[in-house]
C-alpha cells in the first residue's frame, strides 16, 4: 500500500524509510483494517475525547472542551491499527497518522479502559495476532547490554536536555513545595533510609544512573560500588561522582548485577527491575540476597501494574518493547513479594507507592524534551524520533495518570543465614 494522495495532503512529512524501515508504507490488510476501525469506533464512542476527521466525523463522549484526537491519515492509521494494535497506534503517532491537542491527556482515557478496550468475546483471539519476544532482545548476559545500549547510550547530551540538573531519570518523590530536583532527592533520600544507608555502609547500587544516588549515599558517608552496563552512563556518571568530590567513595564498574561479587550493608536498586525481563527476575532476587551481609537492607523502587495485566503483557510484545525499552517487562507488587520471598531470606520492612508523582515528573520531561528540541535536534535526532519519545513520555504519563501504572518503594531486611 502505498501513501495516498489524501494522506500527503494532511502536510506531514512522510518518514525517512532508510532511517525508519516499515513506517514510510503502512501494512496492508484490508479486511483488518476494517474490523480495527469497527472496533476503534466502538472503544472510542464512551471515552471523554473527542476524535476528529477530516471528512468532519467526530467520534467521543467530549464536549467541545476535552482532549482532541485528531486523525490525519485515516486509511493509514486504520491499516497499522490493524495488523498489530499493540505496536501500530504508536507507530501511527510517530508517523504523523495522527495527533492530538495534547498527548497525555487524549491517552488518559484509554488507559482507564485498557482492560475493556477489545471486546470480551474478542479477547480469547488476541493471543493469535500478537508478537512475541524477538530471541535476540532475551536478557543475557549479551542481550542485556544490547537493549541496554539501545536505549540508555543514545546520547548524555539527549538526557541532559530534558531532565533536571540531578541527571535522575526515575520518579521523584513530590514534598508540598518541591521543584524537581529537590523531589528527585526526596526520593532517593526515601530509598537510601530504606535501605539503611548511613556513616560507614558498604553500599552496592544495581543501575547507576547518571550517578545522583551514589553522590547523595556517599554524602551520609557510605563507601558505594554501583554497577551499569551502559557505557555512556559510566562515563558521565564517574565526571559527575569526582566533580562532587566523593571519587574516593564510589567505584562505578561496568558490570551486570550477575557478575557481582562481595557482601554489602546495603543494596539499593531504582526502576532497574523493570528491565530485568521475567525470567531473570530469580536470579536478580538471588544475587541480591547473597550481596547482602545478615542485617544488611535492600531498598527498591520499581514501576508496577496489576498482577492479571502483568500476565497478559508477558505474553505480548508492543511498541515500547520494539521502539523503547526491548527485554523489558513491568512486576506487579504481587510477583515481587513472592520472588523475594521464594528466592531470598528478605523480610519486607516497609512499601510506599507514589505513581501520581510519576505523571507529575513525566509531565515535567515531556514538557521539557518539546521545549528544547530545537537543541535535541541538533543532537542528530529527527522529527520520527521526537514523536516517537512525545509519545513514550506521553504514553507513561498516561498511564500513571489513569492508575494502570504505578510506583513503589520496598524496604527488605536481610535475616541471618
Amino acid at each position: 500500500m502505498t501513501t495516498s494522495s489524501a494522506d500527503r495532503a494532511s502536510g506531514q512529512n512522510v518518514p525517512d524509510e532508510t532511517r525508519w524501515p516499515g513506517l514510510a508504507t503502512p501494512p496492508h490488510s484490508a479486511l483488518r483494517a476494517r474490523i480495527a476501525a469497527a472496533l476503534f469506533r466502538r472503544a472510542v464512542r464512551p471515552l471523554e475525547l473527542r476524535v476528529t476527521f477530516p471528512d468532519g466525523t467526530v467520534l467521543g463522549a467530549g464536549g467541545p472542551d476535552s482532549p482532541e484526537m485528531r486523525i490525519l491519515r485515516p486509511s493509514a492509521f486504520f491499516h497499522r491499527l490493524g495488523v498489530d494494535a499493540k505496536i501500530g497506534f504508536g507507530e501511527s503517532y510517530m508517523a504523523g497518522d495522527w495527533t492530538a491537542s495534547d498527548l497525555a491527556e487524549v491517552l488518559t482515557p484509554f488507559g482507564e479502559r485498557m482492560a475493556t478496550v477489545v471486546p470480551p468475546v474478542l479477547q480469547k483471539f488476541r493471543r493469535l495476532a500478537e508478537r512475541t519476544q524477538p530471541p535476540s532482545e532475551e536478557n543475557t548476559l549479551e542481550g542485556a547490554r544490547a537493549n541496554i545500549h539501545r536505549h540508555y547510550d543514545l546520547s548524555n547530551d539527549l538526557f541532559g536536555a530534558f531532565l533536571d540538573p540531578s541527571m535522575t531519570y526515575s520518579s521523584a518523590l513530590f514534598g508540598l513545595d518541591d521543584d524537581l530536583t529537590a523531589a528527585q532527592h526526596r526520593k532517593i533520600d526515601s530509598v537510601l533510609d530504606y535501605a539503611g544507608v548511613r556513616e560507614g555502609s558498604q553500599v552496592l547500587e544495581i543501575g547507576t544512573g547518571w550517578g545522583e544516588l551514589a553522590i547523595r549515599a556517599a554524602a551520609r558517608g557510605a563507601h558505594v560500588t554501583s554497577l551499569t552496563i551502559s557505557e555512556e552512563q559510566r562515563a558521565l556518571a564517574t565526571e559527575r561522582i569526582a566533580a562532587a568530590g566523593f571519587a574516593d567513595r564510589v567505584e562505578v564498574k561496568l558490570c551486570d548485577y550477575r557478575e557481582s561479587s562481595g557482601r554489602y550493608d546495603a543494596v539499593v536498586s531504582v526502576e532497574m527491575i523493570e528491565a530485568v525481563g521475567a525470567s531473570y527476575w530469580p536470579e536478580f532476587y538471588r544475587v541480591i540476597g547473597e550481596r547482602l551481609r545478615p542485617g544488611g537492607r535492600f531498598g527498591l523502587q520499581a514501576i508496577t501494574m496489576d498482577h492479571d495485566r502483568m500476565l497478559a503483557a508477558s505474553r505480548a510484545y508492543g511498541w515500547v518493547h520494539k521502539y523503547i525499552f526491548p527485554g523489558g517487562l513491568i512486576p506487579s507488587v504481587r510477583s515481587i513479594e513472592e520472588g523475594v520471598k521464594a528466592n531470598t531470606r528478605l523480610k519486607l520492612a516497609g512499601m510506599r507507592e507514589f505513581g501520581q508523582d510519576y505523571a507529575r515528573t513525566l509531565r515535567w520531561w515531556r514538557e521539557r524534551f518539546l521545549h528544547r528540541w530545537a537543541d535535541i535536534a541538533g543532537f542528530g535526532f529527527d522529527d520520527v524520533f521526537r514523536r516517537m519519545w512525545e509519545f513514550y513520555l506521553a504514553y507513561s504519563e498516561a498511564g500513571f495518570r489513569s492508575g494502570y501504572l504505578r510506583v513503589h518503594q520496598f524496604g527488605y531486611e536481610a535475616t541471618g543465614r
